[in-house]
């Protein structure tokens, strides 16, 4: 498990200023959600998160170590962070068999055979694939394939899991099933979560807290219960509506 800190983080893509000073503090093992509509910031916080963007300025902690910073020329790479990270698109490998795409990561860190074999084969027992190692993803339902996608974020055994609209693509009786599933799952392993949704149900339902977002700044953080009873803005009760 790891705690995360972002700090007065902006980011700008030319004259575009996405982020304005954005400040959150993740305890380990918590459930964080963003929440909020298309092109608010979402998608650019957790990928700043991962290492696939830097920062404008701001700090990024993870454990109590500055790994982002960019005025002190400080920026760990994302395979150095221990981070897992599940696409919307599942980004699955339609020439690997189930286990060679979970086995990925594992593959690029150089271990051993027989330890990426128990790490495989442990993992899709976790997300209920046992049994389907040898599937190719063309003979796997969507529900399946999004569960390979979260086994390959989660093979590693990263301190912290991303997960960007990861269930969009289902319909919805696979949605509720997979809420529930990523959920215990999360609390099983004990791991730091990161889901990106525009989804309030979703976010509500798998949270400890949600972060909604609007423009680029947050308009309030909080558990769902504190949503439903004490939306802080005009902002916020319109959303909820």
């Amino acid at each position: 498990m790891s705690s995360l800190e972002l700090k007065n983080i902006q980011k700008f893509y030319g004259e575009n200023h996405i982020l304005k000073g954005f400040d959150l503090q993740v305890q380990d093992g918590e459930f964080i959600s963003f929440l909020g509509s298309s092109g608010c910031g979402k998608t650019t916080c957790l990928r700043i998160v991962s290492g696939l963007e830097n920062q404008t300025s701001g700090t990024l902690t993870m454990g109590g170590e500055v790994i982002s910073h960019p005025s002190n020329n400080i920026f760990l790479r994302p395979e150095k962070r221990q981070i897992g990270m599940v696409f919307q698109s599942y980004a699955i490998w339609p020439h690997m068999n189930v286990f060679e795409n979970v086995a990925y990561p594992l593959k690029i860190q150089k271990i051993s055979k027989s330890e990426i074999t128990n790490r495989v084969m442990e993992t899709l027992k976790v997300v209920e694939l046992d049994g389907l190692d040898k599937r190719m993803p063309n003979q796997l339902s969507g529900g399946q394939q999004q569960r390979v996608a979260l086994a390959r974020g989660l093979v590693a055994r990263p301190k912290v899991l991303l997960l960007d609209e990861p269930l969009s693509n289902l319909d919805a009786k696979l949605r509720q099933k997979m809420r529930h599933d990523i959920r215990k799952i999360q609390q099983d392993l004990k791991i730091t979560c990161l889901y990106v949704t525009h989804d309030q149900l979703e976010a509500f339902s798998m949270s400890d807290r949600v972060v909604l977002m609007n423009n680029g700044v947050i308009e309030q953080i909080g558990t769902p219960d504190q949503f439903r009873t004490n939306p802080e803005t005009s902002y916020v009760k319109e959303f909820l509506q």
